[in-house]
């Protein structure tokens, strides 16, 4: 009887052992596959933090708005280039390549679509405001008008 809850036991370790060790392999393959995901995409998300010290700071920083609500409020120094009329596809070949950029929207899958295309126009670094506009108000950052 003791053999057999001995061996009942040891099973249970071994059994809980490997749980865990998948466990750790499958965060282990989550935390690399997230760094893949942003070395692929080309450009960084940064937080309203990180944007606004980059705004302060960077002279060489140029600040995209690709929403289409530009005029109701936009990052300090913003300049609007709408992605749903081409206004940034028509842009794009007018810019500076020697510039760091920031693009955002008033939604990720429109900034992500934004900051893409001057990745894939060869602009490096690109950056892409985390929380876009909305997070930057909720931060309590300055708009302009």
């Amino acid at each position: 009887m003791k053999k057999t809850i001995l061996i009942l036991f040891v099973l249970a370790l071994i059994a809980l052992t490997g749980c865990q060790t998948y466990e750790t392999e499958m965060e282990d393959k989550s935390i690399v596959e997230d760094e893949m995901m942003e070395e692929t995409a080309g450009y960084v998300d940064i937080s309203a933090m990180e944007a606004k010290e980059m705004i302060d700071t960077n002279d060489n920083l140029v600040v995209i708005d690709v929403s289409p609500h530009y005029d109701k409020g936009h990052l300090p120094g913003a300049v609007h280039y709408y992605l749903g009329d081409g206004s940034l596809d028509a842009a794009i070949p007018t810019l500076d390549k020697s510039k760091d950029y920031l693009v955002y929207c008033h939604v990720d899958s429109v900034a992500i679509a934004g900051a893409e295309k001057l990745v894939d126009a060869g602009f490096d670094p690109v950056y892409r405001l985390e929380g876009n506009y909305g997070g930057w108000v909720d931060a309590g950052y300055p708009i302009e008008q």
